[in-house]
């Protein structure tokens, strides 16, 4: 079980969002959409300390951490529950693809290198990228660069894995074997919390959808009730605006 209660963050005088509340099952998978600029990133990277927020508790399992009085410990502990995914992918340059992998297992985890890179194999051939192994980021496609960046989150067996908008920096051809293997993870009921403009995806994957805006959780609930009755203007005003009139995902297979 996640929770997050009273989560404010601010930017000077700017704040981004205030006294948002969450709770998130063991094998839920949560998406937030919503319009750009609304705090939907600087969410997640408050739950893994990316960022830290001005106020608010964050709960996983069994660690619970006051965001503005945590420690390095306390980072470390929540940090061992969580992956992170990130848009721009966020390798390593100088590592390989298997070493990129290992990294949090042997950071983080506390691995011999020998260990942290059997497992490494093990999950480059889960996610199809077995003969990989060895090349550097630069020699792989976006859509494999992705790949390992999510193979890494999978290889520290976090309960929530964080994703922030994972196919917006990819060519159009590569952003469909992304979501597959997200999709495959879904079918392992790996907890998920997920920032996406993937309107299809949320559609077909999430067990619920928050539509976010003006830094709060304007309204959320299945996919169903999102994207074919929506209530909020800000919700109708958003489906419209990305091409989605009201309905128009009962049966097709829209993405943005």
């Amino acid at each position: 079980m996640i929770k997050i209660n009273n989560l404010t963050k601010r930017f000077g005088e700017t704040t981004i969002f205030s006294n948002l509340d969450l709770e998130i099952n063991k094998g839920e998978i949560v998406v937030v959409i919503g319009p750009s600029g609304t705090g939907k990133s600087t969410l997640l990277r408050c739950i893994n300390f990316l960022e830290t927020a001005d106020l608010g508790h964050i709960k996983i399992d069994d660690v619970a951490v006051n965001s503005p009085q945590a420690t390095k410990a306390d980072i470390l502990a929540l940090r061992r529950k969580t992956g992170f995914v990130f848009q721009n992918y966020a390798l390593f340059a100088h590592l390989t693809a298997r070493q990129n992998i290992a990294e949090g297992l042997i950071t983080v985890k506390g691995w011999k290198k020998e260990e942290a890179y059997a497992r490494s194999q093990q999950i480059l051939d889960d996610i199809g990228l077995g003969d990989r192994g060895d090349a550097y980021p630069s020699a792989l496609s976006g859509g494999q660069q992705q790949r390992v960046g999510i193979g890494r989150a999978m290889a520290l067996e976090a309960e929530l894995l964080l994703f922030d908008e994972p196919t917006s920096a990819l060519d159009p051809e590569w952003v469909g074997e992304v979501l597959t293997l997200m999709q495959k993870l879904a079918t392992r009921h790996q907890t998920m919390l997920v920032v996406t403009h993937e309107m299809q995806f949320a559609r077909e994957v999430a067990d619920r959808v928050i539509f976010m805006a003006d830094g709060e959780f304007v309204e959320q609930g299945k996919p169903e009730q999102i994207f074919t009755n929506p209530h909020d203007p800000r919700l109708k005003k958003f489906l419209n605006q990305v091409g989605i009139s009201e309905g128009s995902l009962r049966s097709g297979s829209q993405n943005v």
